[in-house]
C-alpha cells in the first residue's frame, strides 16, 4: 500500500489548486487563542473561493475533504470580515477529528482541491516526509502557508529574474555548488531590491528569509532552463524518466540541506562575528557553527562558558536530538530553524536536554504561548554571540 507521503505528492500533482502550511499552536488552540480550524494565509483565498474576502462582510462555503486518503468531513471554508476580524479559516471536523492535538504543532497541512467542492487533506509529522514533500514538489520552507506553485513556475517579471537570467547564461557547468548558488541568489537580491549590509544588521531576521526565498527562485530557474525542455520530449525509456527525476530530485535535497548554513555563515560575516563552520569535535562530530572559533573550542585554557555551538536544519520536529552530542563542552545547545510551530510536550522535552531554539522573529508566534519568550529570534542570539565575544 501506498504511504501518505506518495499519496499526498500524487494528490498535489493532479489538483486544479494545492495549500500547504505548517500546524501551529494557534490552529490547535495552545496558543491561547480561542478561535477554532486552521488559520489559512489571505492569499489562499482562490483554493476555497472565486474571489477574496471584502471587509464588513462574512462568507462561507461547505466542502467535503477525504483527510489521508481515508475518512471524509463535511467542512467549511469561512471568510470572517466583520468586526475586527480579516481572516479566513477551514472549520468544522467533527468531535473525533484527530490533528487538532498539541502533537501535531508543527505537521504540514496539505489541502488539494480536485472538484469544486470535493478536497483531500493530508497531514504530514516527520520532519523526513515534509522535507521530502518540498523536494519533490521543488517548495521552500519559506513559502508555505499559501498555495503550492506549480513544477517550473516562475515569477519572470521582474528585475529580480531578469538577474537570475543573467546569471544562469554566464554558467560554464549545468549547476553551480551550493554555496556559488547562495552567494548568487543574495547577490541579485540585494542589486534588484537596493539592498545591503545595513539592511542585514537593521533585521537580520528579515533579510535572511528573503535570502533563501530569493536563492529558492534563482534554483527554480536554473532548473526550468536546465530540464524545461527534456521534459516536454518523451523519455526513450521508462530508466531514462527514473533516472532524470532522481538526479533533479537529489539535487533538490542537496540544495535544500546547504542553503540555511551558507545563508547563516554570511549574516555572521556582515555582524563581523568568529566562527568555525563544520569543525570537528568530540568523536568526529561536526556542528555547523562554533563561536569563537575551533581552537578556542580544544583549548583547555578557553573558558568554556563564551563557548557557543549553533545547528541549522530546515525542520527539527524529530531531528533536534542528532545535535545533543555534536559539542561535549557546551552546555546550551542553540539550533536554528525553519520549522513553524513545535508541541509544548516536544518544547518541555527539548528545553530539559538544553536544546534552546532560534528561529526567524515573524516565525515565534506559531509556537505555543508558553515557550514565545523562551525561543530567540536570530537578532537575540546574534546580540548574544557578539557580547560574549566583546568581552
Amino acid at each position: 500500500m501506498e504511504n501518505i507521503l506518495t499519496i499526498a505528492i500524487q494528490s498535489v500533482q493532479r489538483s486544479k489548486l494545492a495549500f500547504c502550511k505548517f500546524i501551529t499552536a494557534n490552529d490547535t488552540g495552545t496558543s491561547g487563542a480561542h478561535q477554532s480550524g486552521f488559520y489559512l494565509h489571505k492569499s489562499a483565498w482562490p483554493l476555497f473561493f472565486e474571489s477574496p474576502g471584502v471587509k464588513g462582510t462574512n462568507k462561507d462555503i461547505h466542502v467535503t475533504i477525504k483527510w489521508q486518503n481515508s475518512f471524509e468531513t463535511d467542512s467549511r471554508a469561512i471568510y470572517y470580515g466583520q468586526g475586527s476580524r480579516n481572516e479566513y479559516r477551514l472549520t468544522r471536523f467533527g468531535r473525533k477529528f484527530p490533528f487538532f492535538e498539541d502533537e501535531n504543532v508543527g505537521d504540514l497541512l496539505i489541502i488539494s482541491k480536485l472538484h469544486k467542492d470535493y478536497y483531500e487533506g493530508f497531514v504530514l509529522s516527520t520532519s523526513e516526509d515534509i522535507d521530502d514533500f518540498f523536494a519533490e514538489l521543488n517548495l521552500s520552507p519559506t513559502q508555505t502557508n499559501g498555495i503550492i506553485p506549480k513544477q517550473f513556475e516562475t515569477n519572470s517579471e521582474s528585475l529580480l529574474f531578469e538577474c537570475f537570467e543573467t546569471f544562469v547564461k554566464s554558467l560554464s557547468e549545468e549547476f553551480p555548488s551550493t554555496h556559488d548558488l547562495s552567494l548568487n541568489a543574495r547577490l541579485c537580491y540585494q542589486t534588484s531590491f537596493k539592498k545591503g549590509i545595513k539592511d542585514v544588521r537593521r533585521n537580520p531576521d528579515h533579510e535572511l528569509l528573503k535570502w533563501l526565498d530569493a536563492e529558492f527562485q534563482l534554483f527554480k530557474t536554473i532548473e526550468e532552463s536546465r530540464y524545461q525542455h527534456q521534459i516536454k520530449k518523451a523519455f526513450a525509456s521508462v530508466e531514462e524518466l527514473i533516472t532524470t527525476a532522481n538526479t533533479i530530485l537529489n539535487r533538490r535535497k542537496s540544495r535544500a540541506g546547504k542553503s540555511l548554513e551558507h545563508h547563516l555563515a554570511e549574516v555572521f560575516n556582515i555582524f563581523e562575528l568568529s566562527y568555525s563552520s563544520q569543525a570537528v569535535t568530540e568523536g568526529n562530530k561536526k556542528p555547523d557553527f562554533l563561536f569563537p572559533d575551533s581552537d578556542a573550542y580544544h583549548s583547555s585554557r578557553y573558558d568554556s562558558g563564551k563557548l557557543f555551538m549553533l545547528a541549522s536544519k530546515t525542520t527539527c520536529k524529530d531531528r533536534w536530538r542528532q545535535i545533543l552530542n555534536e559539542a561535549d563542552k557546551i552546555e546550551i545547545k542553540h539550533l536554528f530553524t525553519l520549522q513553524q510551530g513545535i508541541s509544548e510536550n516536544q518544547l518541555n522535552e527539548m528545553y530539559r536536554h538544553n536544546v534552546k531554539l532560534v528561529v526567524p522573529k515573524s516565525y515565534i508566534d506559531s509556537f505555543p504561548r508558553s515557550y514565545r519568550e523562551k525561543i530567540l529570534s536570530l537578532d537575540n542570539f546574534l546580540n548574544i554571540i557578539t557580547a560574549s565575544q566583546r568581552k
